[in-house]
């Protein structure tokens, strides 16, 4: 994501940029293509609220400036509520082909296994940094780079799923329509069909960590297991909550509620929200199996867990996303210490631009710490403690306070004022 939007808008400065992509050549054990942007873990580009929602601001912030990530997840878009939700093949697809079509964009296919001495570089390597490159980052920066496991939920087909049992509902109806208020699938369980899943997800077989991991879980993305060690209730006050939701099948309000969200255009493929896991394969099907409605299902695809590594950007970096020891060199998305693929997309516009506008003579300042990409380059490149820095979503936590004028404000209309406050200060950047 990072490194595709990155391309993108320097290109679109007028520079000529090369993207160097080691697969299909050199693969990860998460990738099945060589197309820029694939999407190897949910489909889902989250809240596109850019009016009281952080990441729909962000939406709206790379919109504005001309991304290439938002247009083509608007073209692929699928139903899924207020959420942004994408066919992944043919948007990735699409990224690709638009990035090889431009006149200024050439293609490199291999490996980068060093840092590069010469020229002007973004490093835009993601969380599946290769094991030479990120050898080589460390011995630059002389600094260990942090790890934390990022674990990717199963896709079920949808046809495997018993619709006499689940039912289709978006959360509190979102969605204008008809077909996006029926994007999530809904599998009701009672309290002793709960209690018993949790029991299972405790007792299930666990993938091993190599020598030398650690477990520092990224609280946005734990895995259900995790959740589940942390307290009984956790996963029913988390992504098993009922709220917001009305079983036709029964008047009984459930106790708990599995949703799966639509994956694919077709509507053949639901993903399980919130199912992240590290339980062995054949532990999934026996948990999973357990859900009322999925106890016939198929899976396209069962969970994993992979570690995510990142740089330690607040000691390393400037505000122009530079390697303070080596100034011709940018760092980009997940590596940088954001977490997601619009924040990733973001900071790759972002030293897009501003790799750009250095090279054609001219000085491009952050964003105002205002805006929702200001506030994510502002934490990553200082804004954080060094000493406990860890992957961060955007969230209004990391904006300046408002002012509540008049006394305190409500929630909604507080992330109201937020955002109106942030998107006359990022068109005011733009110019």
């Amino acid at each position: 994501m990072a490194g595709s939007e990155a391309a993108w808008a320097a290109a679109n400065m007028g520079l000529p940029v090369v993207i160097h992509e080691m697969r299909p050549k050199v693969g990860t054990f998460a990738h099945r293509t060589g197309l820029f942007a694939e999407m190897v873990c949910s489909n889902s580009f989250r809240s596109d609220d850019h009016e009281r929602n952080a990441v729909g601001l962000l939406h709206w912030e790379m919109r504005a400036a001309g991304g290439l990530v938002m247009e083509m997840a608007e073209a692929h878009r699928l139903p899924a509520g207020g959420a942004l939700a994408v066919d992944r093949d043919p948007f990735a697809e699409a990224v690709t082909a638009r990035l090889r079509a431009h006149p200024l964009i050439s293609v490199a296919e291999g490996e980068i296994t060093e840092l590069p001495q010469e020229g002007h570089w973004i490093i835009a390597t993601g969380p599946l940094t290769s094991g030479a490159l990120a050898e080589s980052i460390r011995a630059a920066t002389g600094a260990e780079a942090l790890a934390f496991f990022d674990a990717i939920a199963p896709i079920v087909y949808a046809e495997s799923v018993d619709m006499s049992v689940a039912w289709m509902q978006s959360r509190y109806d979102k969605g204008e329509t008809a077909e996006e208020q029926t994007a999530y699938m809904n599998c009701p369980m009672d309290k002793a069909q709960y209690e018993a899943f949790i029991d299972a997800v405790l007792a299930a077989e666990k993938t091993e960590f190599h020598e030398g991991e650690t477990a520092g879980y990224f609280d946005g993305c734990l895995p259900i297991e995790v959740m589940a060690e942390r307290g009984r209730e956790t996963l029913r006050f988390g992504p098993m909550k009922p709220v917001g939701l009305t079983n036709p099948h029964s008047e009984k309000k459930p106790y708990a509620v599995v949703q799966l969200r639509r994956d694919n255009k077709l509507g053949t493929l639901y993903n399980i929200v919130g199912f992240q896991t590290k339980m062995k394969y054949g532990a999934q099907t026996d948990v999973f199996r357990m859900i009322p409605g999925l106890h016939d299902a198929s899976f396209a695809r069962l969970g994993g867990i992979h570690r995510n590594t990142f740089i330690n950007s607040p000691t390393l970096l400037d505000d122009r996303m530079r390697l303070k020891s080596r100034p011709n060199i940018r760092f980009a998305g997940q590596i940088t210490g954001v977490e997601g693929y619009v924040e990733s997309a973001a900071m790759g516009l972002l030293a897009g631009r501003m790799a750009a506008a250095e090279l054609l003579g001219r000085d491009l300042p952050p964003p105002p710490p205002e805006t929702a990409t200001g506030a994510l380059i502002t934490h990553i490149t200082g804004g954080a403690e060094a000493k406990t820095f860890q992957p961060m979503n955007v969230n209004f936590g990391l904006f300046p306070p408002i002012d509540a004028k008049g006394g305190r404000r409500g929630r909604k209309d507080r992330y109201k004022a937020y955002t109106d406050r942030a998107k006359e200060a990022f068109a005011g950047w733009l110019g």
